[in-house]
């Protein structure tokens, strides 16, 4: 939770706010979409790890992905899409 709001908002089963959970900016939704690179990540955490037994959830803006994904030791792998679903 970001100031005591969720990360994600709905109304019904759409959309209406996401939030980036590194730095905070909201991202851009329209009738439920939305209109930008967002990461969404959803893991969890099995036997052999200290997160045992937790899920844990976040989303992330493109920026804060780069700049993540910019420490890699070993970079992330890279495909184009011929299509997109």
């Amino acid at each position: 939770m970001k100031g005591g709001l969720p990360l994600k908002k709905y109304r019904g089963n759409e959309v209406e706010a996401v939030y980036c959970n590194s730095c905070g900016k909201e991202m851009e939704v329209e009738h439920g979409i939305i209109k930008e690179g967002v990461f969404e990540a959803d893991i969890s955490w099995g036997y052999f790890s200290e997160k045992d037994g937790e899920r844990h959830n976040f989303d992330m803006c493109e920026e804060c992905y780069n700049l993540m994904i910019e420490k890699f030791k070993i970079p992330v792998e890279r495909r184009s899409l011929k299509e997109f679903l």
